[in-house]
């Protein structure tokens, strides 16, 4: 049989047939002892092969091939740090919600986000979220912020899942997709997915008031069919986010501004850091190119800060 997986908690897969039947299903031990290094080889997403099988009084599936991907999007396991983490799997676009306070998302962060969705080619729509609470100064910082990505070509909307601003171009863009909600615990995801589908009814935690972090609402991914066309999933608060399995030469490939300037420089395999004649340094110096966008390039690059976390890093 085939289908969707829409759901796994590490041992257990929740998988929907085309005809709309709910199977739980475990995986075969042939998966354990192929080489993946993915702490989850079957990820939220993914199209599996399994077999039904009765044991006693339950049904239960066992799920004997993973169908090939398009894409997925995938980090660094944070505790493990030699092993991977596959997030999601067969996306269309990714929301990415950022917020600026309770808690901030540093552009490091959104960064390392963007380059491994450039890498996997999926659409990644930046989300400003609460813009609700926000101060004269904090919404400047905003439209700075949003008018960065934007020059370099994404979508960037301004929103708040409280009061529903501009909620409904974000469900526009859903629409005949499917779309992965993601960011830091406490930017709203939950909040915005209820908003958006309010028969889910997703569990939701206020901020906490000793770290000004969000709580994890979210444990597990999982993937929800919405009653306008679309499929969204939700996936845990992500603190920490490592790139996986890009070469040094490849990473600015991953920066649309600076792939866009690299066939200027003076040498094929420059790699913008201390290189002569660098178009994407000369660039920088006159403002060109964002400052912030060149440092999480270099930080990538020079492996600083390998694995980011949002509970110990500083903005440089």
């Amino acid at each position: 049989m085939l289908g969707i997986v829409y759901k796994s908690t590490g041992s257990w897969y929740t998988v929907k047939t085309e005809e709309g039947d709910i199977y739980e299903c475990r995986i075969k031990g042939k998966f354990r002892i192929k080489g993946i290094k993915s702490t989850n080889p079957i990820a939220v997403g993914d199209n599996v092969v399994f077999q039904v099988e009765k044991i006693g009084d339950e049904i239960i599936g066992v799920i004997s091939q993973i169908e090939d991907r398009k894409n997925y999007i995938i980090r660094k396991s944070v505790k493990l740090s030699k092993q991977t983490h596959i997030i999601a799997a067969n996306i269309d676009q990714v929301f990415l919600l950022v917020t600026l306070k309770n808690p901030k998302t540093y552009t490091i962060f959104i960064d390392r986000f963007l380059a491994t969705s450039e890498a996997y080619d999926i659409k990644t729509v930046l989300l400003f979220n609460k813009i609700d609470m926000y101060d004269d100064n904090e919404l400047a910082e905003v439209k700075n912020l949003a008018a960065l990505y934007s020059k370099i070509g994404y979508t960037c909307i301004e929103i708040s899942a409280k009061t529903g601003k501009n909620v409904d171009v974000v469900k526009d863009l859903m629409k005949a997709h499917t779309s992965m909600f993601a960011g830091h615990s406490g930017v709203g995801k939950s909040t915005l997915i209820n908003f958006i589908a309010p028969e889910l009814n997703l569990k939701t935690t206020e901020i906490s008031d000793q770290h000004l972090q969000g709580q994890h609402t979210t444990t597990f991914a999982e993937m929800y069919d919405l009653n306008f066309g679309a499929r969204i999933i939700d996936t845990p608060g992500i603190k920490g986010f490592g790139i996986v399995d890009m070469d040094k030469d490849e990473i600015g490939d991953y920066f649309p501004e600076i792939f866009k300037l690299k066939s200027d420089c003076k040498f094929n395999d420059c790699l913008h850091l201390d290189e002569p004649k660098c178009a994407v340094k000369t660039a920088l110096e006159n403002d060109e190119i964002s400052l912030s966008r060149y440092r999480s390039y270099v930080q990538i690059v020079t492996g600083v800060e390998d694995t980011y976390r949002m509970d110990n890093y500083e903005e440089l």
